[in-house]
């Protein structure tokens, strides 16, 4: 069974940074797409940043310049570093692989 825990999250002030880490387990990871998702309050669930099995990464333009994903294929963990946080990026954010979600991390920006 697959299985995805996020961390990371926390209260930031605007301007600054956080690393949010995915760890997965229950299969191998190297070849799927590992992606990141959040959800603002009152508002569906948006795309954020995919890190490709082939090595290429994609941004939502909101997180273009700030964030960057990466993954770790040896311990089956993604990361998503957060720079520049401004308030709109308070959400949960969640770890997606295929059909699998984590129960997500929150995200708070503010002062």
């Amino acid at each position: 069974q697959v299985q995805l825990v996020e961390s990371g999250g926390g209260l930031v002030q605007p301007g600054g940074s956080l690393r949010l880490s995915c760890a997965a387990s229950g299969r191998t990871f190297s070849d799927v797409n590992m992606g990141w998702y959040r959800q603002a309050p009152g508002k569906g669930r948006e795309f954020v940043a995919i890190s490709g099995y082939l090595g290429t990464t994609l941004y939502s333009d909101s997180a273009k310049g700030r964030f960057t994903i990466s993954r770790d294929n040896a311990t089956n963990t993604l990361y998503l570093q957060m720079n520049n946080l401004k308030p709109e990026g308070t959400a949960i954010y969640y770890c997606n692989v295929l059909q699998y979600w984590g129960q997500g991390t929150q995200v708070t920006v503010s002062s």
